[in-house]
């Protein structure tokens, strides 16, 4: 505990008889161990300062954020207002495409023209669109942009997936047309609705359409994920996504029977079957022997079983129908066969009653009968001109990965052309799509300054 009243009293008793150098350096020193007291307590160190631009970026990300993005009404013309006057003011060319009869879902193609029009040109993607939010299981309000000044986390649905992306690509084309730069190769930045719910209305159709063919799109960066680490992630593909729906049948019977055949028994073999299989894929991730996107995943989603009631359900009848759900993704090099076979013969035998439904939600292969992902090596050049830009940026990259879910990549992938998952999020816990998302300020911050270095290197590639 400390004893303030008595030393300020023994001081003023004393200060008649001391040096002014002394009195005026007694201050000086209860501030200075004040502090140390605060600090010890635990209390929040002042914040790093940021200058006038770093604090504008900021403001920028923050007012982006609030925009109500989230399904099932995204407000994409509030973000489109936002978005477009933002890109002309640095000089941009702006466009809006739509590919709806509604007109609802605009899709916003910002342009920087390079000086040589004949090179393939590079595009960078982000989706306006974002998932609901809990706000009841929030710290802070979910589209207030709240920023913590202890820690500089900006908290807001879409801060991770993927907000962040537009402002920072646009801030870091701010840095190079203020430092002189030109690019060689036209850059295109794409601002893409409903990639939440499989953009089907979005980069689907963009990627389908004349206006894309017509950009000659040599390389993609699109969405990646925060990396816990000091190291970015990169991504080179993402995992193919197929729906399965397992129905069983069987006798119906009272309650208190046991008896072979019944649609639920029937179905729990099916779940037990699937769980021993999905364990087996998991272990292999829990040991660290692949990554989470390197494995089959099945993930039972929803179940339909019993007999509805005025009160819920009958308690003394056995059903003669019973349904499960499950989320299926397959690595781009999975042996789609095999997985066939699996479903057919042990997940769902046909001796046992059930029947299913095997959906693939997009191709397998690209164009050319290759798996749909970007090579990572010497293959392809646009890799190392992106590695090198990352190091000159003095960041490190992980070892690539699958995504384990899915992105508006596979659009492009799907047609030739190389695109890597790519986000500048180290040192951040992977919050996409979960309570109280952030993103902190410096973070954020980092990142522009680490796209500098990528755009300039991809824009000047003359390979």
């Amino acid at each position: 505990m400390l004893r303030w009243e008595s030393t300020e009293h023994t001081s003023s008793a004393r200060s008649a008889a001391q040096p002014s150098h002394i009195r005026t350096m007694a201050p000086l020193r209860h501030r200075r161990l004040l502090l140390a007291v605060l600090l010890l307590c635990g209390l929040p160190r002042p914040a790093h300062p940021f200058t006038e631009l770093e604090s504008d970026q900021v403001a920028r990300f923050q007012e982006y954020l609030r925009i109500r993005t989230a399904h099932p009404s995204p407000d994409y013309a509030g973000a489109a207002a936002f978005l477009l006057p933002y890109a002309a003011s640095l000089g941009l060319r702006t466009t809006t495409l739509h590919f709806t009869p509604c007109k609802t879902k605009p899709l916003l193609l910002l342009t920087w023209p390079g000086s040589d029009p004949s090179l393939p040109s590079v595009l960078l993607n982000s989706h306006i669109d974002s998932v609901p939010a809990e706000a009841e299981r929030w710290s802070h309000p979910p589209f207030a942009a709240h920023r913590d000044p202890a820690t500089g986390r900006v908290y807001a649905r879409g801060a991770q997936d993927d907000k962040c992306l537009p402002v920072q690509y646009l801030e870091a084309i701010r840095g190079l047309r203020a430092a002189g730069f030109a690019p060689a190769r036209t850059v295109h930045i794409s601002l893409v609705p409903d990639e939440e719910i499989g953009g089907m209305d979005g980069f689907e159709k963009f990627a389908q359409s004349e206006e894309f063919r017509a950009l000659n799109i040599g390389f993609m960066l699109d969405e990646g994920q925060a990396s816990p680490t000091d190291v970015f992630r990169v991504f080179y593909a993402d995992r193919l996504v197929w729906r399965l729906i397992v129905k069983a049948a069987g006798a119906p019977g009272h309650g208190s029977r046991m008896f072979d055949g019944a649609a639920v028994d029937n179905l729990m073999d099916c779940l037990e079957t699937v769980s021993g299989f999905r364990e087996a894929q998991f272990g292999m991730v829990k040991a660290g022997e692949r990554g989470p996107g390197e494995v089959v995943s099945v993930n039972p989603v929803y179940m339909k079983a019993g007999i509805p009631s005025p009160t819920g359900f009958v308690m003394n009848m056995q059903p003669s129908e019973a349904e499960v759900g499950f989320d299926l993704r397959l690595p781009p090099t999975a042996d789609i066969e095999q997985i066939k076979r699996r479903v057919k013969e042990e997940w769902a035998p046909a001796h046992k009653n059930l029947t299913y439904e095997l959906t693939q939600k997009g191709p397998v292969t690209d164009g050319a009968g290759h798996p749909i992902f970007t090579a990572t090596d010497e293959s392809n050049p646009w890799w190392s001109v992106f590695e090198q830009a990352i190091t000159s940026a003095g960041g490190k990259l992980s070892k690539p990965e699958i995504l384990s879910s899915t992105t508006d990549s596979r659009f492009v992938r799907q047609l030739g052309i190389p695109a890597l998952g790519f986000s500048l999020m180290s040192n951040t816990p992977i919050l996409l799509h979960d309570n109280d998302e952030f993103l902190e300020d410096k973070v954020f911050l980092r990142g522009i300054k680490v796209y500098e270095h990528v755009i300039r290197a991809l824009s000047s590639f003359q390979g």
